[in-house]
């Protein structure tokens, strides 16, 4: 392994340690991640429609995305907590799948990346959609959650190339 590929939240002895980003310099950084939650056709137009006796499924969904990307050093344990500067969540209802499309959009000015703040947002808003929905689909599945995107750091930019 190249020392770029090594796994840096492990010390010498193998043991998991929170990354040093201290001496690391501030930049811009962005990471998009995306997921989506298939559902039965009839519960994604009581979706849409409204019908739903816990109100407003899109609205709680895209609060709560909002707030775990804002909580995820409280919930992944190696994560710095990060004063992020921008969350956006994108819930798109999808026919064909049938279903609702995720994505989540996170920034920061940081010395370490949004990355995993991104895949939480999506995480939890899916996780929601799923909790108000419940009683009348149980059937409904949560997948494909993935990073799509990230810019700035180290690293620089990188982007999702999925092969067929």
């Amino acid at each position: 392994m190249t020392e770029e590929k090594t796994l840096s939240h492990l010390d010498a002895d193998g043991h998991a340690r929170m990354v040093d980003v201290g001496s690391k310099p501030l930049s811009s950084r962005v990471a998009r991640a995306s997921g989506r939650v298939r559902m039965r056709p009839e519960t994604l137009l009581a979706i849409v429609d409204g019908r739903l006796p816990k109100g407003d499924v899109l609205a709680v969904a895209r609060i709560a995305g909002i707030q775990a990307a804002k909580q995820t050093a409280q919930l992944i344990p190696l994560c710095h907590p990060l004063p992020i500067s921008g969350v956006e969540i994108a819930l798109d209802a999808d026919d064909t799948m049938p279903g609702i499309q995720i994505s989540a959009s996170v920034k920061v000015t940081g010395q370490t990346g949004v990355e995993m703040e991104a895949l939480t947002a999506v995480s939890v808003a899916a996780l929601t959609l799923y909790d108000m929905c419940k009683a009348i689909d149980r059937e409904m599945v949560i997948e494909s959650i993935q990073l799509e995107e990230k810019a700035g750091g180290v690293r620089g930019d990188w982007q999702r190339h999925d092969h067929d």
